[in-house]
């Protein structure tokens, strides 16, 4: 035998991790020391002059033509979208160097002196191209009217949410439209996608916090006597994830209301009980998904997605949407309450209660409790009974 002196250093996620530490007796005694390391850094002078330096090195590396200063700013700019947070950089160094030597390529093909901006657009754009076939795909059907998307209509009860697909390291966004219907009864609010087995746990509790918001806000005085509907239409995989239950709301309100929703625009963001909209992940690809099937139709001036105040830090939006917001042909609203986004979508005011807590008629609010006042009355005229309360843990 050789004597030897060895150090092992294993490398991997934290789920792998774990498991070893739980199946084997030995793994905490021979790993002793653990280091995490994050996906990202905060975004300042020294991480992006590191992110210069890194990328400076892969094109003296691989012999390309010197990165310029718009270039290195683009990387900069990329390296956030990442991650999704203007105040932050990924760590991803790996992308780093690969969008690099793609930016120097397309120098190098273009006989350039120097890798520029538009070289490292050129690569961003190729990628996507590469990518992207399912996103087009999904597109092209909306735009055929296959899967139904509206985007200028006036509808009751409808509302464009926004969703995220992800195929490994590729993330894409695609509208959904979510319908809603009630009536009077005892049901509450039905998830149609959970009735069916299509939904995740997060998604089911979104929609029960929506029942918690009306029956807090409005039927203090008499039962929430509701039966209503929630449907993601033309969805056929499970819905997961509570960042549409801002939505779902709105459609609810729209059919309690009696009043229609702009489907100009597109919501995303979730809410708790209190009505308050809370930070969601995919914003920046959400609006972006919205904003190509506008743009395919022709934008109206008039078409935008709303989203969460907390998430303005997050968006790391393409130059042609930027360019539209900035021209006021498209529109980006930030949000916090659910009273915001329903006058934004309906153009009424949502109604602020008074002391006794009456709202001012013709307001959302006045329109949604009137009716709700209806369905308690109804209900009790016709003498149904309350259900039988139970467990909503399983099916």
């Amino acid at each position: 035998p050789v004597p030897a002196e060895i150090k092992v250093v294993l490398i991997g996620d934290s789920e792998t991790y774990s498991l070893l530490m739980s199946r084997d007796a030995e793994f905490h005694h021979l790993f002793k020391v653990r280091a995490d390391f994050d996906s990202e850094m905060p975004r300042d002078d020294r991480t992006e002059h590191f992110y210069a330096t890194f990328a400076g090195e892969v094109a003296r590396r691989t012999e390309s033509p010197p990165l310029t200063a718009q270039a290195v700013a683009t990387l900069v700019e990329e390296g956030s979208r990442w991650i999704e947070d203007q105040e932050k950089l990924s760590t991803q160094l790996g992308s780093l160097s690969d969008l690099t030597v793609e930016a120097c390529y397309w120098a190098k093909k273009g006989d350039s002196p120097v890798t520029d901006r538009r070289h490292v657009d050129q690569a961003i754009q190729s990628r996507q191209r590469r990518l992207g076939q399912l996103s087009d795909k999904i597109d092209q059907l909306i735009y055929q009217g296959t899967t139904m998307i509206d985007t200028s209509l006036i509808v009751l009860g409808q509302v464009n949410g926004l969703t995220v697909l992800r195929q490994g390291d590729y993330s894409f966004g695609k509208p959904v439209r979510i319908t809603a219907r009630t009536s009077p009864g005892w049901a509450g609010v039905v998830d149609l996608q959970r009735e069916v087995g299509e939904s995740g746990p997060s998604h089911s509790k979104g929609v029960l916090i929506l029942s918690g918001y009306l029956a807090g806000r409005f039927s203090q005085e008499y039962p929430l006597s509701l039966a209503a509907s929630l449907c993601f239409e033309q969805v056929y995989d499970e819905v997961d994830g509570d960042s549409a239950s801002s939505a779902e709301l709105y459609a609810l309100l729209s059919c309690l209301a009696g009043v229609g929703i702009k489907q100009s625009l597109a919501v995303t963001g979730s809410v708790n009980q209190r009505g308050e909209i809370q930070a969601v992940g995919g914003v920046t690809h959400k609006i972006e998904s919205f904003f190509r099937i506008c743009n395919q139709r022709g934008l109206t001036m008039d078409q935008g997605v709303i989203i969460p105040e907390a998430n303005v830090r997050n968006l790391m939006l393409q130059n042609e949407v930027v360019e539209a917001v900035r021209a006021g042909r498209f529109h980006v609203y930030a949000i916090s309450t659910i009273d915001e986004g329903i006058e934004l979508l309906t153009g009424i005011p949502a109604g602020k209660p008074d002391p006794t807590g009456r709202y001012l008629e013709g307001t959302i609010n006045a329109r949604v409790t009137s009716t709700l006042r209806i369905y308690s009355e109804r209900v009790q005229a016709f003498g149904l009974p309350a259900p039988a309360t139970h467990s909503r843990s399983g099916h």
